[in-house]
């Protein structure tokens, strides 16, 4: 089943969502230091914020997070992955997911996630910079959202 998004007005929410994004936006600008400490600021179970935690999102954080998928063909060299990871930390995107094919002829391929969104250049220098290492086979995107 695919995910399924809706748009709905604050004042017909439940009152758990409308909570639990309290707390995730206090955290997020540093008013509160803990999950605890929030939810008790706001009057909120620390198991109703877990249970609605990942799936409510202010529509202007969901309009700012850009998900790119990256997929490199690495040569099976000690330190390669460091390196393209350390490619993504330069640049400011968040690696979200990584998985790793068994090196099968001495190249691997990697697939990771990066969120786009606070990156101080764009998913295509990004891409350049990766195929500029020694060892980089190939990169490409091969999914955006």
């Amino acid at each position: 089943m695919s995910e399924r998004y809706f748009v709905v007005r604050e004042d017909i929410l439940p009152e758990g969502i409308v909570k639990t994004i309290q707390v995730k936006e206090m955290l997020q600008r540093g008013e509160a230091a803990t999950v605890h400490e929030a939810v008790e600021r706001v009057g909120l179970s620390r198991s109703a914020f877990y249970k609605y935690k990942d799936g409510v999102y202010a529509l202007n954080q969901l309009k700012r997070e850009q998900i790119v998928t990256i997929s490199v063909d690495l040569e099976h060299r000690a330190g390669l992955l460091s390196k393209v990871l350390g490619l993504v930390a330069e640049s400011e995107g968040n690696v979200l997911t990584i998985h790793q094919s068994i090196p099968l002829q001495g190249f691997a391929n990697v697939v990771i996630s990066v969120d786009t969104s606070p990156m101080s250049g764009t998913p295509n220098e990004l891409l350049e910079n990766m195929r500029s290492l020694a060892g980089v086979r190939k990169a490409s995107i091969i999914g955006q959202g």
